[in-house]
């Protein structure tokens, strides 16, 4: 499971020309699903997340956790995270989870970090997206369960 992180001013994510999901002060998460990927690769991803010392504590240091500073997250699913890009110039997506599965997973994911105690809103799995974002720093960092786990 990939994500990419982007602490956020404000973020939101509009299917139809209708506000389906935002963040306030908090985290823009794209998310992937790998082939192979579990609850226990969401678990990882969510866990991290939830931790990560990304935001500014009161001496300007990137010192809290989007749970220290009550934030919230907006997760949009994101296969082309998983591109494969290393032979001609057309991307493939085969390392990407079947649509059912990964829509599980997607799913799985933000329920967890629910649990975790932070506001977590979504996008619309499988739908065609405009996410709007206001970067903070900028921010941005790239995770991958598969990295959490060794």
């Amino acid at each position: 499971m990939k994500a990419i992180l982007q602490r956020c001013l404000d973020a939101s994510v509009e299917v139809d020309g209708k506000v389906v999901g935002s963040a306030k002060s908090g985290l823009l998460v794209l998310l992937g699903v790998a082939k192979g990927d579990t609850e226990t690769d969401a678990m990882l991803l969510a866990d991290k997340i939830s931790k990560l010392r990304i935001f500014d504590d009161a001496d300007g240091r990137l010192n809290l956790s989007v749970k220290d500073v009550g934030g919230s997250v907006l997760v949009i699913s994101n296969f082309t995270l998983l591109a494969d890009y290393r032979k001609g110039n057309r991307p493939d997506y085969f390392g990407a989870e079947s649509p059912d599965e990964a829509n599980r997973l997607y799913k799985y994911f933000a329920e967890y970090m629910r649990s975790l105690g932070i506001h977590t809103e979504t996008g619309s799995f499988g739908a065609e997206m405009k996410v709007s974002l206001i970067n903070d720093g900028p921010v941005t960092i790239e995770m991958d369960s598969s990295i959490l786990k060794k």
